[in-house]
Order: C-alpha cells, then structure tokens, then sequence
C-alpha cells in the first residue's frame, strides 16, 4: 500500500528551531518552498515507502511488480527526513519497506510542469471554482509540507511531494523509473545511532540533497 499525504497545512510555523548544525537544516537563508533532492544530470531520487510484499520485489527487480496498483495514487517525495517521518524510520505497518526510487528528470520534471497545488491558494487560482477544475483536469498533485530535521521535528521551511495519479502514476512506475534501492537498512542504522545518543554519526549518514534545479514553478507557488 502506498502512504497516503500528510495532512496539508498551509500556515509556516513561526516556532524556533536549532541550528543548522544541529538539525542537518541546510544553512539560513532556505527558500520557504523549495526541492532539495539527490539528483544527477538526468535522474532524480525520491522516496516512497511500502510493505514488503511490494517494496522488496520493487527493489530486487528494479521495478515495481505487477501487483503496484498503476490506477491508484502514488506519492513521492524528494526529502529523506521527510519520508522518515512519514513512515516512522520504517515502523508503521505497511511502511516497513523504504525505498529510493531514481527517476529520470524528464519525467519529473514533465511531473512539475503538469502538478497543480492539492490546497486553494488564492493568490494563485482566480477562485475556488477554477482551482477545483485545474485539479480535476490533472495527473499531478502537489503539496508543500514541513521538512523535518534530524529528529523529525518541523522546520520552518517546506519541501515537495507529489501525488501521482492515472498516466502520471504509469508513467513513473514503467518509464520513468531507472532504478529502485531499499534503504531501510540506512534508515534503521541512522534511527539506531539517533536513540543511541550519537547524532553527529546519524547526521553523516544522511544522503545528500542539494537545491533541484528546478524553473520557477508559480503555478505551485513556488
């Protein structure tokens, strides 16, 4: 099964947060949206997280099985902590299998192009009427959610995630889709050494995600 989103919110706490150094925040001055993401020059690495009845199949092939639902909604996120949060370092039934999926930029970025924001933003859509018809006319939603640090606390900026539906959702999972990693053995070893009281070696396992090089994106308001 594939997680649903996280409850869209759309008020940026104002709570303080510890420095970058302590948190693995990227240094002040972040975006308030933005895509932070493992990224080559023609593939980018987003996360999902399934049971193993799916993930591992997913993983051994490199490609996700027959038995993934093409038809339903799929969401991916670019953010590590973002998806450890969601599924709880791999806890949370049906979440136990984390996965990195390498995606072509092509399609990602065709995936951004086509996305239209989940929420009403008014100072995007003319009202709420053409907002809702934008939405139902696309494959593609998009959601700004709290990036998490190290310990999945929020932090006052927001990254991506995209929820996939119909062509979009085939799309990824047959054409753009390059390879498929199981990282839950990475995401257990950093949950271990966080509760072992060793953050800085947890830090250092974090995978990297730079600034994506994405165009402006004003219809995500972004």
């Amino acid at each position: 099964m594939t997680e649903a989103p996280a409850p869209d919110v759309t008020t940026t706490t104002g709570a303080p947060t510890a420095p970058a150094a302590a948190t693995g925040a990227p240094a002040t001055g972040t975006p308030p949206r933005g895509i932070r993401a493992a990224h080559t020059a023609d593939t980018v690495t987003v996360y999902q997280a399934y049971g193993p009845h799916l993930g591992l199949p997913a993983a051994r092939d490199g490609r996700f099985p027959p038995a993934w639902k093409r038809e339903r909604m799929t969401w991916i996120k670019p953010s590590f902590l973002w998806m450890m949060y969601r599924c709880g370092w791999a806890t949370k039934a049906d979440q136990e299998t984390v996965l990195a999926v390498e995606i072509t930029r092509e399609g990602f970025d065709a995936a951004l192009a086509r996305a239209r924001l989940s929420h009403y933003a008014p100072h995007v859509h003319a009202d709420r009427a053409s907002w809702r018809r934008d939405l139902a006319r696309s494959p593609v939603r998009a959601q700004w959610d709290p990036e998490r640090d190290l310990h999945l606390n929020p932090l006052p900026y927001r990254s991506l995630q995209l929820g996939l539906s119909g062509p979009a959702s085939r799309a990824y999972a047959d054409t753009w889709t390059v390879a498929v990693r199981d990282v839950t053995p990475l995401a257990r070893e950093i949950h271990a050494l966080l509760r072992s009281g060793d953050p800085d070696a947890a830090r250092a396992l974090l995978p990297p995600q730079p600034p994506y090089p994405a165009p402006p994106l004003p219809h995500l308001d972004a």
